[in-house]
């Protein structure tokens, strides 16, 4: 399994190692207490152990590690915590979308409709990858649009996570089959016509639903 390239363009060296250790902590291929060794690390990626420090201290602060004397240990990211990351995205992306109200949304509304469409394309030609990327970019454009620096920033806090989950949800998704992903590439159309009503009360609930419907989901998507 691997990122979209789009995601690790312009990273530095410990935020690609992050990126890497991320996802096999979320997927469960490095498990809960395991401890990650820095030389080890630093071997692997044939790197000094400086950004292997940095990309510690990014897990760390994402709470997927704890540093100790003894090493890095894996904390993990179980199906509560995926819930709770689940609480903030809506949190955040209800804000954001009711700042959107009361405007013409036309045209991120048609650039979202394009974003659908390459969902669709992606899980008729099975690239789980860039369905995930056309995924997440689409939800991304709604948060930045909303023009909020404070809501910005919390985002970019969560980002790397939601990004890894959205990666990880969209590859069992696929084993499930095409239809399967067109309905989640569909489902998306209703926050768009939410925006285009530019109605308070109409995104309100069209948000709602959305992630209601989301959370539902969960656990049988993540290990």
């Amino acid at each position: 399994m691997q990122y979209p390239s789009a995601w690790l363009q312009g990273v530095s060296l410990g935020e690609s190692i992050a990126s890497r250790l991320r996802l096999q902590i979320i997927n469960e291929e490095i498990k809960p207490g395991e401890v990650i060794s820095e030389n080890r690390v630093a071997e692997t990626f044939g790197t000094s152990r400086s950004p292997v420090r940095e990309a510690l201290k990014m897990l760390a602060g994402e709470g997927l590690i704890r540093l100790e004397r003894m090493g890095a240990v894996v904390v993990g990211l179980n199906l509560e915590d995926v819930k709770e990351l689940y609480d903030v995205r809506y949190l955040i992306e209800s804000f954001a979308q009711q700042r959107l109200a009361n405007r013409d949304n036309a045209a991120l509304a048609s650039q979202l409709e394009q974003a659908i469409d390459r969902m669709k394309l992606a899980a008729k030609h099975g690239d789980y990858v860039e369905f995930a990327y056309q995924d997440f970019s689409f939800h991304e454009r709604i948060v930045t649009e909303a023009n909020h620096i404070r809501i910005l920033h919390l985002w970019n806090s969560i980002r790397p996570i939601v990004m890894t989950v959205i990666l990880l949800t969209t590859e069992k998704g696929f084993k499930q089959g095409e239809e399967r992903m067109n309905w989640v590439a569909d489902k998306h159309r209703m926050i768009v016509e939410g925006l285009r009503t530019g109605s308070a009360d109409s995104i309100r609930k069209v948000v709602k639903n959305y992630f209601d419907d989301s959370g539902e989901t969960l656990d049988r998507s993540l290990p």
